[in-house]
């Protein structure tokens, strides 16, 4: 019998589209949005260090700012950063269902940024009894230690555990 619920945010309660991010940022760069994308893709491993709390967001900002040649302000910045995020309710309704049911706890690999605009954008997701969170965790999925930081902040167990995600590994 499953008695506890990880889901993963990004792709499953929240659709996300991070060509929003690039395309606004184009109009702030002397890059167009293609080669934001394809600088980001180059340089991802800024990204994991800013997801698994490695790096501060003003590091995070500066390295990002140099590198898609961005003329934006902190604040402004980050509000083009995290406005990419779009309400799944069929599952939001979903979990609001089985929340008397199981045990639930949020799993992600996002970044303090993110998950602060989130709580504010969306505070009827904040329905979970846990949040392993990688910036918390100083983890990402799928490292097993994130998974075992989720079950044991609710005192989940492995065989009654089911988790939700939209990439298979």
């Amino acid at each position: 019998m499953i008695e506890t619920l990880l889901s993963d945010l990004g792709n499953v309660l929240l659709t996300f589209d991070n060509g929003l991010f690039f395309r606004a940022l184009a109009g702030r760069s002397r890059l167009k949005a293609p080669e934001i994308e394809r600088v980001a893709l180059e340089n991802v491993d800024l990204a994991v260090l800013f997801e698994k709390g490695a790096i501060s967001e003003i590091d995070f900002y500066r390295n990002a700012k140099e590198l898609f040649a961005a003329e934006a302000e902190f604040g402004e910045f980050f509000a083009l950063y995290c406005d990419v995020f779009t309400l799944n309710p069929p599952v939001l309704d979903l979990y609001r269902r089985l929340r008397s049911k199981v045990k639930m706890v949020l799993v992600s690999s996002t970044d303090v940024m993110r998950w602060t605009f989130i709580k504010r954008r969306f505070p009827e997701l904040l329905i979970f009894d846990a949040y392993a969170l990688s910036f918390d965790i100083g983890a990402m999925k799928p490292d097993p230690l994130v998974y075992r930081e989720a079950l044991g902040l609710v005192g989940g167990r492995p065989e009654t555990a089911v988790f939700v995600d939209d990439l298979a590994e």
